[in-house]
């Protein structure tokens, strides 16, 4: 009896040890996957859509690394930010000051919109951290108010000298795309490239110390501490990124149309950016992409049907009853709810269990 109590532990060590093993496995390869498939798209998809579809693909996939950024501290911490498209404007005023000002490489400017977009991004969330649910939403929502009402006074740079980089005259320069990138084809494959990029450095966070630490701030605030998890560092932690997000997809954005408009950047877009990443599922890679195209693509595809693009609004609105109601997961969750059962019930040779 006390031979085979002696050989317990080792049995359930191995196999705890094979679980690991698995599930790491399984990590590794949903990872390459998603920068496979990332990649993929941007390989075939100039050679299926026409130039007017490539921009607005352009613009969706630069909005998709937004929404992955919403994601982050909605799916892994329940937190509302409602300043995120906001920070989004933050990045590509940065991008547009710097090439016009610098004429810094187009991959500096990208990097450098991220950073700072960051900072801007953790001091936006240090006031905002002692505050939950609905306050914190208003909070980041004046946020984006206010950053409304200064690119509206002030606009984007476009060329001209001082620290606004305003021309006097009615000519505005374009930002300068990178060499290897000066056809819509193929910055929208650069586009691409920069999403698997940050999609990978997000799921790099949920597989690491950090990742364990916003699961257990979501789990509960107390049961974070007594795991020893600094809360305010991984909360602004969380916001860092996203901001860092928001400010790689401005500078994208400003790349692809050479130029940003500060009307373009009301409080009511980060509503609709959150909004969009809760339907298309904040726990799941693919519910970004799927928010970016929710944003830019489908109302395009309603003008090509001489729908007016506005009703894609109502559209909108039905989607995020059902997502708040009935589909948590989002349609992300739901496409891949759908794909494991369809290979359970084929696996099983066509059985229900």
């Amino acid at each position: 009896m006390s031979k085979n109590l002696s050989h317990e532990p080792v049995v359930v060590s191995a196999e705890l040890h094979r679980a690991l093993l698995a599930d790491r496995r399984a990590g590794q390869m949903a990872f390459v996957r998603m920068v496979a498939v990332v990649l993929l798209m941007g390989t075939l998809m100039p050679w299926l859509c026409n130039a007017y579809w490539i921009k607005t693909l352009t613009s969706a996939l630069a909005l998709a690394i937004a929404a992955s950024g919403v994601a982050v501290l909605y799916g892994q911490l329940g937190l509302v930010s409602l300043c995120q498209y906001a920070l989004l404007g933050v990045g590509g005023w940065i991008a547009l000051r710097l090439s016009h000002g610098l004429h810094l490489p187009f991959e500096v400017c990208v990097l450098a919109a991220g950073m700072l977009s960051c900072a801007v991004g953790m001091l936006a969330g240090l006031p905002a951290l002692r505050m939950k649910g609905l306050y914190l939403a208003l909070v980041t929502l004046m946020m984006a108010g206010g950053f409304q009402v200064l690119v509206s006074a002030t606009g984007f740079p476009d060329g001209g000298d001082g620290l606004l980089g305003r021309v006097s005259g009615s000519e505005r320069l374009l930002m300068a795309r990178p060499a290897l990138a000066q056809s819509d084809s193929a910055y929208f494959a650069y586009v691409c490239a920069w999403l698997a990029l940050m999609l990978a450095l997000i799921q790099l966070h949920r597989r690491t110390k950090a990742g364990r630490s916003w699961a257990l701030i979501r789990r509960g605030e107390a049961v974070a501490l007594g795991a020893g998890v600094n809360i305010l560092l991984y909360q602004t932690w969380a916001f860092g990124l996203a901001g860092m997000c928001a400010g790689v997809a401005g500078a994208l954005l400003a790349g692809s149309v050479g130029q940003l408009d500060g009307r373009a950047f009301v409080g009511s877009e980060s509503v609709m950016l959150f909004a969009l990443s809760v339907v298309g599922g904040v726990y799941h890679w693919t519910g970004a992409l799927i928010a970016g195209l929710l944003l830019r693509a489908l109302p395009s595809l309603l003008v090509d049907f001489n729908v007016n693009g506005y009703l894609s609004m109502i559209f909108f609105g039905m989607a995020l009853l059902h997502a708040l109601i009935t589909a948590q997961t989002g349609v992300a969750g739901q496409i891949q709810g759908a794909w494991k059962a369809a290979f359970t019930r084929t696996k099983n040779g066509g059985r229900r269990d």
